[in-house]
């Protein structure tokens, strides 16, 4: 029976919820998520809870913060001032944005705050933080 392993492509169907048992993803209704182990593809905790599964397993596994999106880092949170931003750029909470680094890299902005004078930017993954629970059943490992 062929184990999950580096090297190989594997499909997954998942359902990924938090410590309230929300649902921030899953393949329900989707192609499984098909990816290389060993290839950095998926985050950390979950390729390791994977390793030597095989087809037809299941199982659920909570991944620690700093092994799926990291902290949170509150320097990552800025406030910028509101004409920095042109007019024609949504605003509305929660709003996801790109925002241009001073080397010249684009960087995922999410939208936290909004008054008459500042917006609050946040650079944090939204899973910072956060420990994440799989439900994950091995489709196929090749």
């Amino acid at each position: 029976m062929t184990q999950a392993t580096a090297g190989c492509t594997v499909s997954i169907h998942y359902t990924g919820t938090l410590d309230d048992g929300s649902m921030f993803d899953s393949s329900e209704g989707r192609d499984p998520l098909t990816f290389q182990m060993g290839e950095g593809q998926i985050i950390q905790g979950l390729e390791a809870a994977l390793e030597g599964m095989a087809v037809g397993e299941s199982k659920t596994v909570t991944i620690p913060a700093e092994q799926a999106y990291g902290p949170r880092h509150e320097e990552a949170v800025q406030d910028v001032p509101r004409e920095m931003i042109p007019d024609h750029i949504p605003l509305d909470t929660g709003t996801a944005l790109q925002m241009q680094t001073p080397n010249g890299s684009m960087m995922p902005v999410t939208v936290t705050a909004v008054t008459d004078e500042t917006v609050t930017l946040d650079a944090n993954h939204p899973l910072a933080g956060k420990a994440l629970t799989f439900a994950v059943e091995v489709v196929s490992v090749a």
